[in-house]
Order: C-alpha cells, then sequence, then structure tokens
C-alpha cells in the first residue's frame, strides 16, 4: 500500500520535513532535512480537486459537471487551493466578502443569476 508524505503536522499543523529518502531498489539511503515540494501541503480534497481541474484541462463547466457542483463552489474551490499554494489575491476584503456573499446567496437559490449580475456591476 502507498501512502503520501504528511505535508502538515496532524498534531501542530504546521509544515512537515522529509528526514530520510530510501531506495528500495539498490538500498541506498539518504538523510538530511528535506523541504516538500508546495503541492505535498495541499489537503487529500485539494489535490483530487485539482487532478480534477486538470483533467477538465481548467474548463469550469467540465469540472462542475465532474463534481457535481455549481459554479460558485468550483470558484470557490480554485481559490482555496491557489490560497493554498501561497497565490493570495491583493484585493479590498470588503469587495471580497461582498462578492462572496453574492456567490452564497446565488448557490443557494436566493437570487438569481441576472440578479447577482447586476450586483456584481455596482
Amino acid at each position: 500500500m502507498t501512502r503520501e508524505v504528511l505535508g502538515k503536522c496532524p498534531v501542530c499543523g504546521n509544515d512537515t520535513i522529509v528526514k530520510r529518502i530510501g531506495c528500495d531498489e539498490c538500498g541506498t539511503n539518504i538523510e538530511g532535512s528535506f523541504q516538500l515540494c508546495k503541492f505535498c501541503k495541499l489537503t487529500a480534497e485539494q489535490k483530487s480537486f485539482i487532478d480534477v481541474f486538470i483533467k477538465c484541462r481548467g474548463n469550469i463547466k467540465e469540472v462542475e459537471k465532474e463534481l457535481g457542483v455549481s459554479y460558485p463552489t468550483v470558484k470557490n474551490r480554485l481559490e482555496d487551493v491557489a490560497n493554498a499554494l501561497g497565490h493570495q489575491q491583493e484585493q479590498d476584503p470588503s469587495i471580497s466578502n461582498r462578492k462572496k456573499d453574492i456567490l452564497d446567496k446565488l448557490n443557494k437559490g436566493e437570487i438569481s443569476a441576472e440578479e447577482a449580475v447586476n450586483m456584481l456591476k455596482e
């Protein structure tokens, strides 16, 4: 059974490091402190999302169909992964919160797509 390296400590949540690397074929072992790649630090759910996103070649409509989720959910998951990889958007938090609120209302069916578009244009 193959297991993945834990990118985050299950106790404190900090990044983990690899102390030893070995080759089962030739028996070579290397010890030290090795940083994990940033993708190793993603959660299993984030990795699964990225796999589907790449499979669908970034086509959000296809990702929606594959995962059975709405457009706002796909956008939120993509934003979550981007943030986890260190790609934070620099914008006014009040604008970001307003957009999120509008998308949440749309997702819940509280407003129509047309209403959401008009609200986002304001």
